[in-house]
């Protein structure tokens, strides 16, 4: 997501190089030898922040001492964020399923590459004011596909709580099996807390998701099936990576409309 954002700000300008890639889980990622090399040899660094990249805290943190690192999370004021006490800083990370709030981000990035080249200031600042425009048309599209769906039957149930922004800024309940971070692991409880939430509540349909292992939401559907609730699988959502490169679902824009689609079609 970090990476598209500054893609479609710098285009061919500069090199972008994006450390975690698709189908890749940032709470567990472990860094590579290969990984410490890129950092050493760019020339400005953005990383997500709110512990996000959980593992690679302590070296961004030292690289920070040698260059300019960014935490595009900066770009949001406390007021504006969600505070969970599972996570470990007890703030969920995932901003960017708000799109009003990636928009700061994206901002807020525009901003530090202007600063960083003078020469390209007025390059970058047309193609985020582009981009701005390409994201407030999507922020409308999702509220509109959103509320197409029932008040009723509006319950998002996914592996782990990614979606807690989504839900906020698009009027949908959103329970999640795992918790905000997939560092820790759901047990038999959380998965019977869920199946009583679907069989009480009539929910059609639950979501699986590219980045995470669908054991815990199989074990969910079985169980469901056990107590003679047929429960549908609506198909996997992009939660903490985007899809393929060259794909709709490879660019930010594009992971979030096909999200939206498969939500709307399961649950409408």
């Amino acid at each position: 997501m970090l990476g598209d954002a500054i893609k479609n700000i710098v285009k061919e300008d500069v090199q972008v190089v994006v450390l975690m890639g698709p189908g890749i889980d940032p709470h567990t990622y472990q860094t590579t030898q290969k990984d410490v090399q890129q950092l050493k040899h760019a020339d400005i660094v953005f990383c997500h922040g709110l512990s996000l990249e959980g593992k690679m805290n302590d070296l961004l943190e030292r690289i920070a001492q040698e260059k300019k690192v960014y935490a595009v999370s900066d770009a949001l004021h406390t007021t504006q964020l969600l505070f969970e006490d599972i996570f470990p800083i007890g703030i969920d990370p995932h901003i960017w399923f708000d799109v009003q709030l990636w928009k700061q981000v994206v901002g807020f990035i525009s901003q530090k590459l202007q600063a960083a080249r003078p020469e390209s200031a007025a390059y970058y600042q047309s193609n985020t004011f582009a981009y701005i425009k390409v994201l407030e048309q999507l922020h409308q599209s999702i509220t509109t596909q959103i509320a197409s769906i029932p008040k009723k039957q509006r319950v998002l149930v996914t592996a782990h709580d990614a979606f807690g922004y989504f839900g906020k800024a698009y009027n949908i309940e959103v329970v999640g099996l795992q918790g905000v971070s997939t560092v820790a692991e759901c047990g038999l409880k959380d998965i019977k807390r869920i199946v009583e939430l679907i069989i009480e509540r009539n929910i059609k349909a639950v979501f699986f998701e590219t980045s995470v292992s669908d054991k815990s939401m199989q074990a969910v559907v079985e169980s469901c099936a056990h107590y003679g609730h047929k429960i549908g699988v609506g198909g996997y959502l992009y939660s903490d990576a985007l899809g393929a490169p060259d794909t709709l679902e490879g660019t930010y824009c594009g992971m979030l409309r096909a999200n939206t689609t498969t939500i709307v079609n399961a649950l409408k």
